[in-house]
């Protein structure tokens, strides 16, 4: 089995975000990046096929080279091979077709990509790779086995969880619970040497149309002062509730 785990590279959460340029740039200065959190349990999903059913793990991303160490980690963590598709991630639709591309001239039967990334919270690049890819879809996926080409499948649901089966090519969108937290993986050092021997492969990017542009970036308005009231005292709560939160 072959799989393809899409990997973003992301921020973390604990960096302090700024924009430039009259808001219209996000300011990458001082900013640390990682492993997209809900790619991160693909790739430990991944590793399990890899390590259980001896399947061929390859990692991808669509950027250019400040992504390489992201990359890099996957490859320490266990991956076996990486590809980075050279062009600025622009869009959902445009990082789609690129993804797509791979996976067809890969031949995979299994690509992992992440419910949605932590930046642009878009959501829609795992259904748009299995759109053009004619491949089967499965998202918010809790939960992944595959015997031979059929897969079993859990996905979260409004007010609890559904099991799928379904037959490769899938392509999922995975989130936390695919596997326990516990089990993320971090790099060794027998890993880290490892991954500078395994093949980096950049490739050149498809032919792709640009079909959303961000404008503006702006920030959540600060929180507003908090109004303490006597537990003596609902009138005034009431009278608050009412007419200034007007939530009741």
């Amino acid at each position: 089995m072959k799989i393809l785990v899409c990997i973003s590279h992301v921020p973390d959460t604990t960096s302090k975000i700024n924009f430039t340029e009259d808001d219209t740039k996000f300011d990458t200065n001082g900013v640390q990046f990682v492993i997209n959190p809900n790619d991160e349990f693909g790739l430990t999903r991944a590793m399990w096929f890899k390590e259980k059913q001896g399947a061929h793990l390859t990692v991808v991303n669509v950027g250019g080279p400040e992504t390489e160490p992201t990359l890099r980690k996957a490859l320490a963590i266990g991956a076996d091979a990486a590809i980075r598709v050279n062009t600025v991630a622009t869009d959902g639709f445009s990082v789609a077709k690129q993804l797509a591309k791979v996976v067809t001239d890969g031949g995979y039967d299994l690509v992992i990509a992440g419910r949605e990334s932590i930046d642009y919270n878009g959501g829609m690049v795992p259904g748009m790779i299995a759109g053009l890819t004619d491949a089967n879809f499965v998202n918010n996926c809790i939960g992944l086995e595959v015997d031979g080409t059929t897969a079993t499948a859990i996905r979260e649901i409004d007010g609890g969880k559904e099991t799928v089966s379904t037959s490769l090519p899938l392509v999922i969108g995975g989130q936390k619970g695919l596997v326990d937290e516990s089990d993320l993986r971090i790099p060794n050092m027998r890993g880290i040497m490892m991954a500078r021997q395994k093949p980096l492969t950049v490739a050149d990017p498809a032919e792709a149309n640009q079909e959303t542009s961000s404008v503006k970036f702006e920030k959540p308005a600060p929180k507003g002062a908090v109004k303490l009231v006597s537990e003596d005292n609902l009138d005034e709560l009431i009278n608050l509730l009412h007419n200034e939160a007007k939530v009741i």
